[in-house]
């Protein structure tokens, strides 16, 4: 038949693909023209329908399409619809191969493809179309490879190699298509082929998507290249037992219709389970454990899997529910007893006690291969008496902690969905139609559902059973916190009580921890926090901990061992430990709980920041702390840079809850603590924004010693940032609070900032008086590590004047305090500046040498910042020693390093060496566009010397191009540029430029600008 144009072929294809069900004109509408409809779109859908039905009834079918309200409804047979057809062969086939009859079910598989002549609904554009078509089509291409497995177990591999390469050619990304052609071609022995077909299959997974073969088809391999007896044709079962010689028990609950996803835990299961499936005589029950937090689908899965595999378990499958999470745990002579009967043992003829029900039970299964299914399993105590004695039976069980203790069990970890596997499961539920027209109200839905299954299930039935709710309204339901778990519950489904099972499962103290977890905003958090919580030393706060682990209250996160173990709430029980937290923990004790956990974190971090400056951080003594043994904490922040990695999140959340709680000495002074990590590792984000809550908290107290500290601070930050003019402004009303209370100690300290900021800004004469200050200061009152900072800066400022043996001697007793143990990081700035010297001396091998050094310093402590200014240095010393190739990789390095680190001078510096090594290897085009571009940072940032400097190489670049004017002009700006610069500096730069130009007007005595 023609059907017409593409509108009435897209009509017809969503009304049969919703045949017997009524299609409204919107969703008509919606597939034949997508998002933006004409204003006549429902006037030509029915101009569509009303073509379908005349040329229906020309061919005899007037009554195909009826009409409803709004709507249309298709109606036809089973038989006349090619996808119910296909549907019931597939289904057939399906039971015909669970009933062992393989030669039928591919009989019926190949009927059912034979229906096909090519991509379903080919050719239709809609959208909405097309999203049914991937479905046919992904059942079609299913059925072919449940097809193939059957036709490989019958022999029937060498027809299947030509098959099985076209439809690998079609379908490239499916791995079980490649497997199967594996297998094929290796049993038609072509083992050469089959492992050709294998690194194929690899180089287009990770040339597509980046990633690895699974690990089945990486086993396959192994197994083709040592020929292993497991790929050989399996030998025909033997005939099963006469039923009337045993009675087969079929206790597993009905597997679930809108099962989604698990596709990993699915195969691991399978490939335990239907390899061992009675093929193992003299070894151990094979078991398998799913391990997951409540809510999280192990149930679901277990009695699902068990359906998939019962076919190889013929003789039976036995189901119990322990009820483990109870406060009253079924009984495994409880379980025994159901089984015996339902085995056919009467009820005269049970034993009464626990050891006799198992040994009747044990001699029941010894020939039999059966499947035993335990659900919600509580401790390994319930287990024991349930386990056959024969390696043909099978056992899966579910359980909320690890059963470690029980012998031979593969644990398999069930984890929350991810974003896509919520949005099917919500799509199968609440309906893909209603879930496909929020897709952001659908997405933040599966969020704060934690992507957890029972959640997403109760969710997705309580919009099943509002038709009138849109899914945003449930959204804004489940925003307020207080009110998820009431919202969270449908019929007999609840995440409270699934959780609050768990919850008393537990011990009393760890009760109480898991409820003080809560105080915490935190998402991760470390062990050493139970024993602040608690006020218990930490080992006894780490068993607690793993007593939660164990019961899937709380879950590890990270790799950490020891005191550097951390963990993690997730979601939805973070709300319940937060209603715990409100219910039974008292105020003043949840106060006190909170001021440990910040005063111990305060505490690690004066200890991290000790062991790398080996000076103590500028706070009052007065602030409270909470400690762990001396030898713990130096253990735990042995490496201090590591140490502030893993308690990022911890720093973030806990200045901010120290300002909320009013602990206003413990926020700044960990905003303080926290600054030179937020620093060396360029987290500005979290440098700017704790920064600014401490000043904030301090301002609103009257705190002036914290007020003082956090407006260095702040200005520490706009300085990293090349906000000059904010910094001076920060460090100078800085200056003034600590000159008010009297802390020589913080004066000093900001007034080496200041200095540093004067220097790098070409206020040479004010640097060195800053410095002076800061130097007298800090060798009255000052830690070691300011009395070196300021030390090696004053260096900087003799260099700029060409004094190189006053700025030895200064950076001679700064590394004499080093060696007394300033930290790591100042001695790599040292050792940089201490490579300048040498640079500018003219030692340039000496110069790379004590650069290595320093980058080997700052590498240790993870300092990238640092590490780009010290490269930079060593790649001019290996240009001046016409060492292009090495001083243009280091240069280039740097350059990666300034802009991952945002460090716009870094950056400016090095690009302005890159202009100078393209001048050397004759490249002064690249010359000129290297200088523009660090001069439009300079530009940004009021660094006069640097500018002069990249304008002198700009001027050489375009002499180099034979453009003089260009050349005079340009080293006429660098000429004004001195203006800004102090005079003894700027004097020499400006007799040296003026001499240059002198030069220039003799070469060329015509006017610049002709």
């Amino acid at each position: 038949m023609d059907l017409g144009g593409s509108r009435q072929q897209t009509a017809l294809a969503v009304l049969l693909l919703d045949v017997g069900r009524a299609v409204s004109i919107g969703r008509l509408m919606e597939a034949v023209y997508g998002d933006e409809p004409p204003t006549t779109a429902r006037a030509q859908i029915q101009i569509c329908i009303s073509g379908l039905r005349r040329l229906f009834a020309a061919h005899g079918r007037p009554d195909l399409i009826s009409t409803q309200a709004q709507a249309y409804v298709v109606r036809v047979r089973d038989d006349e619809l090619d996808g119910h057809r296909f549907e019931r062969l597939a289904r057939e086939a399906r039971r015909l191969r669970k009933e062992g009859q393989v030669a039928e079910a591919v009989t019926r598989y190949r009927e059912a493809l034979a229906l096909w002549r090519g991509p379903a609904l080919e050719g239709i554009q809609s959208r909405l179309v097309q999203a049914a078509a991937s479905r046919l089509d992904e059942d079609r291409i299913a059925a072919n490879e449940d097809c193939v497995d059957l036709e490989l177990d019958l022999g029937r591999h060498h027809e299947l190699v030509g098959e099985l390469s076209a439809l690998v050619e079609e379908h490239p990304l499916r791995e079980r298509l490649r497997g199967q052609l594996m297998l094929a071609l290796y049993r038609s022995g072509r083992q050469a082929e089959a492992l050709q077909a294998y690194r194929r299959a690899r180089q287009t997974m990770i040339e597509e998507l980046g990633i690895e073969p699974n690990e089945r088809l990486q086993q396959l391999e192994h197994a083709i290249l040592t020929s292993a007896p497991s790929l050989d044709l399996p030998e025909a079962p033997p005939a099963a037992a006469p039923a009337a010689l045993k009675v087969v028990p079929r206790l597993l609950p009905t597997d679930i219709a809108d099962f989604t996803g698990r596709t990993k835990q699915i195969d691991e299961i399978l490939e335990r389970l239907v390899a061992v499936a009675g093929e193992r005589p003299g070894y151990a029950v094979p078991i398998v454990a799913l391990v997951g937090k409540p809510g999280i689908g192990k149930s679901t899965i277990a009695v699902h899997v068990s359906h998939r595999v019962a076919e190889h378990y013929p003789d039976g499958q036995l189901f119990a529910d322990l009820h483990g999470g109870a406060a009253r745990p079924v009984s495994p002579a409880h379980v025994l007893e159901r089984f015996l009967r339902a085995l056919g043992v009467t009820g005269t003829a049970v034993p009464d006690g626990l050891e006799e029900r198992a040994e009747m039970y044990r001699a029941l299964l010894a020939d039999r291969r059966m499947l035993i299914v335990l659900d919600d399993v509580g401790m390994e105590s319930q287990v024991l008496p349930l386990l056959p004695g024969g390696s043909g039976s099978a056992v899966i069980l579910s359980s909320r902690g690890r059963l470690a203790a029980l012998p031979g069990a593969v644990h398999v970890d069930v984890d929350v969905f991810d974003s896509a596997q919520s949005l099917d499961l919500l799509s199968r539920i609440a309906g893909a139609e209603r879930v496909h027209s929020e897709p952001e109200a659908t997405v933040a839905l599966a969020e704060l559902c934690g992507q957890l299954p029972l959640a997403l299930r109760i969710a997705g039935a309580r919009l099943s059973a509002r038709p009138h709710w849109s899914v945003g309204q449930l959204v804004e339901r489940l925003e307020d916190e207080t009110r998820r778990l009431d919202e969270l519950k449908h019929g007999d489904m609840g995440i409270r009580a699934s959780i609050s099972l768990t919850y008393e499962s537990v011990g009393e103290e760890a009760r109480r921890l898991f409820r003080r977890l809560a105080i915490l905003d935190a998402p991760i958090f470390s062990s050493w926090i139970s024993a602040a919580l608690l006020d218990r030393p930490l080992h006894e706060g780490q068993d607690l901990l793993d007593d939660l682990a164990d019961a899937q209250l709380i879950e590890t996160s990270g790799t950490g061992r020891g005191p550097h173990t951390q963990y993690r709430f997730h979601d939805l029980i973070r709300v319940f430990a937060r209603e715990r937290l409100a219910a039974e923990e008292p105020a003043a004790e949840r106060t006190a709980a909170l001021a440990r956990v910040l005063g111990g974190l305060l505490s690690l971090v004066e200890a991290a920041r000790r062991r790398e400056h080996e000076d103590r951080m500028i706070i009052p003594a007065s602030i409270a702390t909470w400690s762990l043994p001396d030898a713990l904490v130096e253990r735990m922040v042995e490496v201090p840079h590591a140490w502030f990695e893993r308690e990022r999140s911890n720093l973030v959340s806990g200045i901010s809850q120290a300002a909320q709680a009013g602990f206003t000495e413990i926020c700044w002074g960990l905003a303080m603590g926290a600054a030179s990590f937020f620093q060396s590792r360029v987290y500005l984000d979290d440098w700017r924004e704790t920064q600014r809550i401490a000043l904030d908290a301090a301002r609103q107290a009257g705190d002036v010693a914290g007020h003082a500290v956090m407006l260095y601070s702040t200005g520490a930050l706009a300085s990293a940032e090349q906000r000059f003019d904010d910094a001076r402004r920060d460090f100078d009303a800085a200056i003034t609070l600590f000159t008010k209370i009297g802390d020589e100690r913080g004066l000093g300290s900001v007034m080496a900032n200041r200095g540093h900021l004067d220097l790098v800004t070409g206020r040479i004469e004010d640097a060195a008086a800053h410095f002076e200050r800061a130097l007298e200061l800090s060798r009255r009152a000052g830690p070691p590590s300011t009395t070196v900072y300021v030390l090696q800066n004053l260096a900087q400022v003799r260099l700029a004047r060409d004094d190189i043996e006053h700025a030895k001697r200064l950076l001679s007793e700064a590394m004499a305090h080093v060696g007394s143990g300033v930290g790591r990081r100042l001695q790599g700035q040292v050792l940089n500046r201490l490579g300048q010297v040498h640079l500018q001396e003219g030692e340039l091998r000496l110069a790379v040498e004590v650069l290595g050094e320093a980058l080997a310093a700052v590498q240790e402590v993870g300092d990238p910042t640092g590490e780009a200014y010290i490269l930079h240095g060593m790649g001019l010393a290996r240009l001046r020693l016409g060492e292009f190739a090495e001083a243009g990789g280091t240069l280039r390095h740097a350059l990666l390093l300034a802009n991952t680190s945002s460090e716009r001078l870094a950056k400016g510096r090095t690009l302005a060496a890159l202009a100078e090594l393209a001048l050397a290897e004759g490249r002064p085009e690249e010359a000129v566009d290297s200088c523009d571009e660090a001069l439009a940072l300079f530009g940004t940032m009021n660094v006069p010397l640097e500018e002069a400097d990249t304008l002198s190489v700009l001027s050489d670049a375009h002499a180099a191009l034979g453009q003089p004017a260009d050349a005079y002009e340009t080293l006429a700006r660098a000429l004004d540029v001195t203006a800004k610069i102090d005079t003894l500096v700027a004097q020499r730069m400006r007799a040296r430029y003026a001499e240059r130009m002198r030069l220039m007007r003799r070469a060329c005595p015509s006017e610049p600008g002709e």
